[in-house]
């Protein structure tokens, strides 16, 4: 086992994490574990930006509904939404400047005709690079490994738990579903009713019927499993789990009964040709009219893989190449497509109202491709934002020739912006009071919406509105 003396000399080197190195590697994360201060790495460090501690925050505001877009895999940031040329940058990518944004529009023309709604945030450093920890981290926006990690709920359950006081009624849809996954982080310690409706894959026309063939037998039947089925009643001596069936079965049956569920899940080959005739591009079909419907979804997660690329990154038929060809006609049709539809308020479109988020766990090395032609996990990388009230045709933060350095933060933290700070900013978007703290979490430790907002260590990335 290494010791203390050895690790801390590792950790002067320089750079912005909470201990001045530049992040959180496979190896480092072992040896620091090996050494016992596991939990002292994740939070005492961050002692001294805690004394930045405010009053309640000021609030966005400015969206009502967010769609999520995880990149699952860790996308070439130096390719996407931080471009740097190079020797090693193909011809076909056709590099083109659009205002202060340099932009491959060879592999992306669909968002590149969108890109005055597009903001892309540079200086952000993933704490992690190692997939599963770094994934976890970014859609619970915590230290998986640490207090309540294991039991804290996906942001996009936070949303619907916050949504809550503003269903109508009418509103059938849950507040969170996830598309394109068969696997999603769910509602953690609290109730499945923010958990999300996960929707794993859809045909060229979408869903197939969820409503029963016969109406009457079918409601016949449901009266007879409530009387029979006593447990699930409010009050049950067997807990919480019966309550949650009980709130399953009843969503289920809003959405069986409803008229309108699936005209929601479904869709016409015109529009399916339009965002690319893929199972991408479906669910991106399902996620405008999920929330076109405003019938109670507010929080949609898409969840696309294929990212990891170690190797051909530029080959004509993998890598990028390939991944654009599906992602591209599906994105930049979708945000068109928001900008286009009537929002809930009077005045405003549907992405007025919807922030837009492409993010991934991590970025990938810079400069020259290694021996493979590929590009190595890397925990510099870049997020894009549109919608919700973002000032799109710009970039926050400047980095240095190959993305590796941040030559300048660009933002008030005048700092490396962690996934904690941007899901600050979703939740400030959405109104969501990010320095939340719940007291019903099991051990009664207090869940925090985001850890150490309260304290000042995070904060909205307020530049991008």
């Amino acid at each position: 086992m290494p010791s203390h003396k050895e690790i801390c000399d590792a950790c002067t080197l320089g750079g912005s994490f909470p201990i001045r190195g530049e992040g959180l590697s496979r190896r480092r994360l072992f040896r620091v574990a090996g050494s016992a201060i596991v939990g002292s790495y994740f939070a005492d460090v961050l002692i001294p930006p805690r004394l930045e501690a405010a009053a309640a925050p000021a609030l966005q505001g400015t969206a009502r509904n967010c769609i999520f877009v995880f990149m699952s895999g860790a996308p070439s940031h130096s390719d996407t939404w931080d471009l740097k040329e190079g020797a090693w940058t193909p011809a076909a990518f056709a590099p083109t400047s659009f205002g202060g944004v340099r932009f491959a529009q060879g592999l992306m023309p669909k968002i590149a005709g969108q890109l005055d709604k597009f903001v892309f945030v540079r200086p952000v450093l993933s704490w992690a690079a190692v997939h599963s920890l770094a994934q976890t981290w970014a859609q619970k926006s915590r230290n998986p490994t640490g207090v309540l990690g294991d039991v804290s709920p996906h942001i996009g359950a936070v949303v619907s738990l916050e949504s809550q006081a503003q269903r109508k009624p009418g509103d059938i849809l849950p507040g969170f579903v996830g598309l394109g996954t068969s696997s999603m982080i769910g509602s953690g310690y609290m109730s499945s009713r923010y958990a999300p409706l996960v929707v794993p894959s859809v045909s060229t026309t979408g869903l197939q019927s969820v409503k029963p063939p016969n109406a009457a037998v079918f409601a016949e039947r449901y009266s007879l499993l409530q009387t029979l089925d006593t447990d699930r009643a409010p009050g049950s001596p067997y807990g919480d789990v019966p309550a949650d069936m009980a709130d399953f079965y009843t969503q289920a049956k809003a959405l069986a009964d409803s008229p309108t569920i699936n005209a929601t899940f479904s869709y016409n080959a015109a529009d399916y040709a339009r965002y690319g005739s893929t199972q991408f591009g479906a669910t991106a079909i399902i996620a405008k009219q999920l929330l076109a419907a405003n019938q109670g979804t507010r929080f949609v997660q898409l969840t696309v893989g294929g990212w990891d690329n170690h190797a051909n990154i530029y080959a004509a038929n993998a890598g990028l190449t390939t991944q654009m060809k599906f992602f591209d006609p599906a994105i930049g049709t979708l945000v068109a497509d928001l900008a286009a539809t009537p929002g809930a308020a009077a005045g405003k479109t549907l992405l007025d109202e919807t922030l837009v988020v492409l993010i991934g766990e991590f970025g990938r090395t810079v400069g020259p491709v290694n021996a493979q032609g590929g590009r190595d996990h890397f925990q510099r990388m870049s997020v894009a934002f549109a919608g919700g009230g973002v000032r799109g045709g710009r970039a926050i933060g400047v980095t240095d020739a190959t993305a590796n350095k941040v030559v300048d933060f660009g933002w008030s933290g005048n700092r490396d912006i962690r996934i904690e700070d941007l899901t600050s900013t979703i939740y400030s978007a959405l109104g969501i009071d990010y320095t939340t703290v719940l007291h019903n979490d099991p051990i009664g430790r207090g869940y925090e919406y985001v850890p150490f907002a309260k304290d000042g260590v995070y904060r909205p990335v307020a530049e991008i509105f």
